[in-house]
């Protein structure tokens, strides 16, 4: 049960210095990991825990989040965290930041938080019971959280209950609209006017999240998206399959919503797709026709111009929908040549190699594959270069930080910003840690700002399995040692009273060499490895066995690399008989 109450924090706000702090400690210099802290005194309020999907020098980790040890000992500073959406790149580090920074209080619109909640539930089965929640339900509700005051504003974005922030200082006004876009012609609703936030008390900041700063293409109208769409399922002559994110919960009620009309039936695959339905089904956001739904296993009942199957795997994960649908893995639904499959969803940044081979695969299995690339079937979650240039318009801020990407994309943020006028000393883009500290300019209406010199932790946590942050740089690195040139274990049994090497030693090799096509390197191993025992530990009495399994590793390394022009991991064992 949803508690619905409007809930205000009062809290005295503390002595403290003059001084308001902005620490991205992630979401500055990569896509995703998205966590923001706001420090005035001993005041904090944090915006958005995302996490971060691993890149391809990660092998074997799950996801990476922000560090939170610029938070430690100050946990009873926290006056509350906000959730700006439900995407997991800012919500998905939440059951583990949440746990270690003591359960602050968690502020978010309803589905926003609903999401935070089963995302804990499922880490941490009866956590989410233990949430100390406020509901949104209303944008012109204000939230008093110590030296903040924390207010809101519409934005658009591709996800239900996104919403932008205000949190207002005694130094400085700060808006944050988390992921945005700006929808030209949106059905049902009016376009969101940003002029009113420039009446704002000042000076006021304006941090911008920067994905689109490159993007010079004209965003794709929401009536465009929708008559292509409904385009390609009439004209369909078998099966529809369309792959799109989970969030997109929007997009999935007007699928609905046009299968009803034209007497077809959806059948939804996927459980966070599925699970994100029934959460904005009950909190009556979605009303699902009756009878349009069906499950995938009943699909073959209907005739398969008829059918709809909305999946995940888009983006080509692995376990996803649509991947094991692919690779034929999936119970009840294989590709057939007539099937019409549609990506309605943008590609996530890092996926590019991913999401090309699951559409060529595709290609080969079904003759009516669509996606952005040959028709407009997707309108993006975010703000492309004539979008940052109407929000900075409309907003007018005295200070812009572009925020939320690579490097390079808040550079051409920034850019943006010069060619609008801005000067240097207002605009900062900033690095994962880096403190812009705000402070009162006597009678001026603005504020001294500065980047100082020190900056927050933001080295990698890693997740992996229930591991978080036990896999480190070096445990990382010998995983990356170990994918390049393989592993090569040498087992020596060794003669207590000569020192010298009983028997032939032993080899085991993985990812170096196959062992029944390398005999001669193998034979030439073995012998080079007698030798260095020999003169190591052959001459009798106490033997530093350290040593020995030193000279075995960097031995055997060096012959190895001009045998075969690789170095393998050597990992050599010495037993005393």
């Amino acid at each position: 049960m949803i508690n619905t109450r409007q809930n205000r924090i009062n809290v005295p706000p503390r002595r403290a210095e003059n001084a308001l702090k902005i620490i991205p400690l992630g979401g500055c210099e990569e896509v995703g990991r998205n966590m923001t802290v706001f420090e005035y005194g001993q005041d904090i309020v944090i915006l958005d825990m995302g996490l971060q999907f691993p890149e391809e020098d990660m092998p074997g980790i799950d996801y990476v989040i922000p560090n939170p040890d610029y938070l430690k000992g100050k946990e009873k500073n926290i006056r509350a965290v906000i959730f700006s959406h439900g995407h997991l790149d800012h919500i998905g580090a939440a059951p583990i930041l949440l746990q270690k920074l003591g359960n602050p209080q968690i502020i978010g619109r309803p589905l926003t938080v609903e999401m935070v909640k089963h995302r804990v539930e499922d880490v941490y089965h009866g956590a989410s019971k233990k949430l100390k929640t406020i509901y949104v339900q209303d944008l012109n509700q204000k939230i008093n959280l110590g030296a903040f005051t924390l207010s809101f504003f519409a934005i658009d974005h591709s996800v239900m209950d996104a919403v932008g922030i205000i949190l207002e200082t005694p130094v400085a006004t700060v808006l944050h609209p988390g992921d945005w876009t700006i929808e030209k012609n949106p059905i049902g609703k009016k376009a969101i006017d940003y002029s009113r936030l420039a009446k704002l008390k000042r000076p006021t900041i304006l941090m911008l999240e920067s994905l689109g700063s490159t993007t010079s293409k004209e965003q794709v109208t929401e009536e465009e998206m929708l008559r292509n769409l409904h385009m390609l399922i009439a004209r369909a002559p078998g099966r529809t399959i369309i792959a799109t994110f989970s969030s997109q919960i929007e997009r999935i009620r007007q699928i609905l919503e046009f299968a009803t009309q034209t007497n077809r039936k959806v059948a939804l695959d996927g459980f966070s797709m599925k699970l994100n339905i029934e959460l904005a089904t009950k909190l009556g956001y979605v009303k699902i026709p009756k009878g349009v739904i069906i499950t995938t296993d009943k699909a073959h009942n209907y005739p398969d111009n008829k059918v709809i199957i909305v999946c995940t795997g888009g983006q080509g994960e692995e376990m996803a929908a649509l991947s094991r649908i692919v690779a034929g893995n999936h119970k009840y639904l294989k590709i057939k040549k007539e099937d019409t499959v549609i990506f309605s969803s943008s590609v996530i940044p890092g996926n590019e190699r991913t999401v090309q081979r699951l559409k060529d695969n595709l290609y080969r299995q079904s003759d009516n594959v669509y996606h952005s690339d040959i028709i407009d079937i997707h309108i993006s979650g975010h703000g492309n270069i004539e979008g940052i240039k109407q929000m900075i318009r409309e907003i007018k801020p005295n200070y812009f930080i572009p925020v939320y990407g690579n490097h390079y994309m808040l550079k051409e943020g920034a850019k943006i910003a010069y060619e609008m006028g801005f000067l240097k000393d207002k605009v900062f883009v900033p690095d994962n840690g880096s403190i812009i500290k705000f402070t009162h300019s006597a009678g001026s209406g603005q504020a001294n700002a500065e980047v100082l010199k020190e900056k927050a932790s933001t080295n990698y946590v890693f997740v992996d399995g229930l591991g978080v942050g036990d896999v480190g740089e070096i445990v990382l690195r010998d995983r990356q040692e170990l994918a390049k040139d393989g592993m090569f274990v040498i087992v020596a049994i060794i003669d207590r009273r000569t020192g010298r090497v009983k028997g032939s030693p032993d080899i085991i090799s993985r990812g170096f060499v196959y062992l029944r096509e390398s005999k001669d390197l193998l034979t030439q191993t073995r012998k080079k490895v007698i030798e260095i025992v020999d003169k190591s530990a052959g001459h009798g009495g106490a033997v530093n066995w350290a040593y020995v399994k030193d000279e075995i590793r960097n031995k055997i390394g060096d012959f190895l690399h001009t045998k075969t022009e690789r170095r393998p991991m050597i990992l050599p064992v010495v037993i005393e008989v």
